[in-house]
């Protein structure tokens, strides 16, 4: 079993800026592909963005590239969003999730085996 927990949520204006952080504890002997993806209120989960197992190949959302930055540290176990120029539109759950059956990374969540409970990003316009 792996658990994730979510950090660094939080309530922000347009325009400024939220690094979230995922912290990984349980099976780590292998570095799955890690994900976030986010829920507003009334719509879908939707991907966010993805990192591979080693962090050299990275995927984002058409509507977060350029603004976002996925990273990660494989020693710590941990995964970052690094927001930036946030938007109302990008109010939401945002979640944490790995992979180890596609520890290439995915845009698709029924890749991923394990979830967050999610931290809460609110942009006030």
């Amino acid at each position: 079993q792996v658990q994730l927990v979510e950090s660094g949520g939080g309530l922000v204006q347009a325009g400024g800026s939220l690094r979230l952080t995922c912290a990984a504890s349980g099976r780590t002997l292998r570095s799955p592909a890690m994900g976030w993806f986010r829920q507003a209120p009334g719509k879908e989960r939707e991907f966010v963005s993805a990192i591979n197992w080693s962090g050299g190949i990275t995927y984002y959302a058409d509507s977060v590239k350029g603004r976002f930055t996925i990273s990660r540290d494989n020693a710590r176990n941990t995964v970052y969003l690094q927001m930036n120029s946030l938007k109302s539109d990008d109010t939401a759950v945002y979640y944490c999730t790995a992979s180890y059956r596609y520890t290439g990374g995915s845009r698709d969540a029924k890749d991923y085996d394990y979830w967050g409970q999610g931290t809460q990003v609110t942009v006030s316009s």
